[in-house]
């Protein structure tokens, strides 16, 4: 049986999303505790990585098991060994040939920083490193990106294709704290933090939309900005 399951994680509480050999990783401490209740081991397959601090609210990923066991079942069962920083928000039955990564249609993803003073409380799950940020600029400059384009001067490391669409990106203040959300097909490594780490180049006034269109168009030539923090990036939702 094929199964489906939404992840929630706190990431600065782990290696990344991916297992790596026996360090602390989202997909170990799940892979573990399916293995545990299936008997026999299970590999998860995610839809998407996310690096050492990115947080997630709605990871997806598939597996199968040997056993029968309904779906509610599971994921008291699973989470009943995977909290208190990851936590299963749902768990569904799909087809055998439904694939977590291929079969996105969707990922939005929500970049956080905080406007305000700094709060000690908020130091893993927001970027606190900026202020005195020109959002209207910045809301103005990220229609740059909308659409296709080859985003390699925004991408960490070689890639065949870095050719990504972007559908939207919408800017709220909520709390003193700004969200930046960034909806598109997929997103490379770091990509989402390179375009957050321009935007706030631009709301610093040290560069202009100009300069991101010229990233975006001479992509041969490298350029390289700042990488915006990881922990302020969350995963927020796949769409099927």
């Amino acid at each position: 049986m094929r199964y489906l399951i939404s992840i929630s994680y706190d990431g600065s509480k782990f290696q990344g999303f991916q297992r790596l050999k026996e360090n602390a990783s989202v997909q170990k401490v799940i892979e573990d505790a399916l293995t545990k209740i299936n008997k026999d081991k299970v590999v998860i397959k995610g839809a998407g990585r996310t690096d050492r601090g990115v947080h997630a609210l709605d990871q997806k990923a598939h597996f199968d098991l040997d056993i029968n066991i309904t779906p509610e079942g599971l994921k008291k069962a699973l989470n009943s060994l995977v909290k208190p920083y990851i936590y299963i928000n749902d768990c569904k039955i799909v087809d055998e040939n439904f694939h977590a990564r291929f079969c996105v249609k969707e990922k939005v993803y929500v970049y956080k920083i905080n406007l305000g003073e700094y709060n000690p409380i908020l130091k893993d799950y927001v970027n606190q490193n900026v202020n005195n940020l020109d959002i209207k600029a910045m809301k103005k400059a990220s229609k740059v990106f909308l659409g296709v384009h080859n985003f390699k001067n925004f991408v960490s490391g070689e890639r065949d294709n870095y050719d990504c669409i972007i559908y939207k990106i919408k800017f709220k203040v909520v709390d003193n704290i700004l969200e930046i959300e960034f909806t598109g097909k997929s997103f490379y490594r770091y990509m989402v933090r390179n375009l957050v780490g321009a935007l706030i180049e631009v709301g610093k006034h040290k560069i202009n939309s100009e300069y991101l269109e010229n990233m975006l168009e001479n992509y041969d030539t490298v350029i390289n900005l700042p990488t915006s923090d990881a922990c302020g990036l969350y995963l927020k939702q796949i769409k099927y």
